[in-house]
């Protein structure tokens, strides 16, 4: 087995299905989606099923500040992502006094959109410098102020595949030893201007998404935060943290077929899985989950179901999606779905497609709908895979 250099020591998440790991655990076992109708975000697509985070802006400010200040100006995005962050700090036994040796790598694309809705639709609001609130790094700002700030932050904005790239990205930065630990991830909101993006490009389901199946028609979209806490072993011992997982293999490609959609044959798809196998040292066969990108569109489940077969030949592993639980949340959904695999390892469940019930022509495999399957999981594959064939790819190892 190739050494594992980077943990995971802690992790942290807020999404539709709930706030913290406990009560996402909770949703998956008990298959309860967190897809409805919009009731957060003030919408005219009323019609349009989004995975919303139930709570207001003041709800999540007046949570946070049980533990820490928060700015005064935070967007949605940044609230959510101090949420996910504050669970990941104290899971890895780190607090605010810590970050000033920490680094921090967010990934966003929608940042403070919200604000900027506001700034847009009415100019002469009380509230100071709401346009400068946009940038997705001010975001990663925001949040960082929170805690003191942190010896290092970056901002990664890759679509899709952005919270799995800014994870890459931390694992370099452990690896070259320039951090001991690296907190990555990502977070995103629901605004109008990106509900009405998707709707644009008329890949929005009006039912919940059905990612893998023959009827899909569409993603629903999501919001949320996920943070891990990435560590080398040496500073995990010295801290006599326990491992949760180890960071085994990851890979970025890219096949610049088009602006939005995937290639016909799965190719950036394809050579992501396979390099990320390559990185890790290990056989398809020894891979036992896959939790797909599989966002319910007729055009990625297709692409990503044929570079699986690819990779994985006859037998491929138990594959599902978990989109239909908290919507497509973009950029975060790499970190997201990580912590949603990195739970199903510590608690030896494979979590379920939900609304899956016709398998497509195209493919040989179907994804996992029974809840009741347990299992030990040794490896599992996370996918997300973004606008402009930017693809990534992360293998997570039981330690």
């Amino acid at each position: 087995m190739k050494h594992r250099d980077v943990l995971v020591t802690g992790m942290g998440v807020v999404s539709a299905i709930g706030n913290g790991m406990q009560a996402v655990s909770g949703a998956l076992r008990s298959c309860s989606s967190g897809i409805s109708l919009p009731s957060i975000l003030k919408t005219a697509h009323v019609t349009l099923p989004v995975g919303e985070v139930r709570m207001e802006n003041g709800e999540l400010k007046s949570l946070l500040e049980k533990r820490l200040p928060v700015p005064a100006f935070s967007t949605r995005a940044s609230l959510l992502g101090m949420l996910a962050l504050d669970e990941a700090l104290e899971s890895a036994s780190l607090d605010a006094d810590d970050c000033g040796r920490i680094a921090f790598v967010s990934a966003t694309a929608v940042g403070g959109m919200d604000a900027t809705e506001k700034y847009y639709f009415h100019p002469g609001l009380p509230e100071e410098n709401l346009i400068d609130r946009h940038d997705c790094g001010a975001m990663t700002d925001d949040i960082a102020s929170r805690y003191g700030g942190f010896a290092m932050s970056a901002t990664v904005s890759t679509a899709c595949s952005a919270a799995l790239n800014a994870i890459v990205f931390a694992r370099k930065l452990i690896r070259s030893g320039r951090f001991s630990i690296v907190i990555a991830g990502g977070t995103e909101c629901l605004t109008k201007y990106h509900l009405n993006g998707f709707n644009s490009l008329k890949i929005l389901d009006e039912r919940r998404c059905r990612p893998f199946d023959r009827g899909r028609a569409g993603l629903n979209l999501g919001e949320g935060a996920g943070f891990l806490v990435l560590e080398s072993p040496s500073s995990a011992a010295k801290r006599k943290v326990r491992a949760i997982a180890s960071l085994a293999g990851a890979a970025n490609r890219c096949d610049a077929y088009h602006q939005t959609a995937s290639s016909p044959s799965g190719e950036g798809a394809f050579l992501c899985m396979k390099a990320a196998l390559d990185d890790a040292s290990v056989l398809p066969s020894e891979i036992d989950y896959i939790n797909a990108h599989g966002t319910g569109t007729p055009n990625n489940d297709l692409s990503e179901g044929i570079a699986i077969e690819r990779v994985f030949g006859k037998e491929v592993p138990p594959v599902s999606s978990t989109k239909a639980f908290t919507g497509h949340t973009t950029a975060a959904s790499g970190a997201i779905e990580s912590v949603i695999s990195l739970i199903a390892m510590k608690e030896r469940f494979l979590p379920v497609s939900l609304g899956f019930s016709d398998r497509m022509d195209e493919l040989s495999f179907e994804p996992l709908t029974d809840s009741r399957v347990s299992r030990e999981l040794h490896r599992v594959m996370v996918n997300a895979f973004g606008f402009g064939g930017n693809d990534s790819c992360v293998i997570y190892e039981n330690v």
